[in-house]
């Protein structure tokens, strides 16, 4: 479960499976992000060529994952729209210390956290869907887990690359209990990181 200090709550579940429509466009944007937060890094940090190609590779992932959420919500006669996110990134994004080389490390960590949950709750959506009959959805879930678990291992050996192991070991743990704080009370709205 690593970077992950507690399972998701009990309650997440039902509350996204009651409302499918706003759980894909969620999970379109929160695609989108994951997208926009690898370029900005590369962006940010060109003094540091190890991260560009492992990140850039990320961000056309993330944006393939995009178009495939955006045809679903297509297909279901949803519409795509925007959408206010939760309040869990923009919480850890609290935690991230300003100033270098803290601001990198902590993003690094912050960045692991939101990808190790999406896999565990993409995880819990599988068996979901497939008891509800929704093999299409089920399917697409299932494909998705290597590559969440990738991209959380990527940004976490990109900590240990630039970081020594007790750091971001220790950073680690203080954020990932934060990230467990915030996700242990219902949000407002269903959403992938509510």
């Amino acid at each position: 479960m690593f970077p992950l200090t507690q399972a998701t709550r009990d309650t997440w579940l039902p509350e996204v499976l009651g409302d499918l429509e706003s759980l894909l466009i969620d999970h379109a944007h929160c695609e989108k992000k994951a997208a926009s937060t690898a370029m900005a890094l590369i962006y940010r940090y060109p003094e540091r060529p190890e991260m560009m190609a492992p990140l850039s590779r990320l961000a056309r992932e993330e944006l393939v994952h995009f178009e495939r959420v955006l045809e679903l919500i297509e297909d279901r006669n949803f519409v795509f729209k925007r959408m206010f996110p939760s309040t869990c990134a923009g919480e850890l994004i609290k935690a991230v210390r300003k100033q270098e080389p803290h601001k990198l490390l902590d993003t690094l960590i912050c960045c692991a956290l939101i990808e190790a949950r999406s896999h565990e709750r993409m995880g819990l959506l599988i068996p979901a869907f497939q008891e509800a009959g929704d093999h299409e959805l089920s399917e697409f879930y299932a494909t998705l887990l290597a590559s969440e678990e990738r991209h959380k291992n990527e940004y976490m050996n990109l900590a240990y690359r630039y970081f020594n192991r007790e750091e971001v070991d220790a950073r680690t743990a203080q954020m990932g209990a934060l990230e467990a704080e915030i996700l242990s009370q219902p949000g407002t709205d269903p959403r992938m990181h509510s």
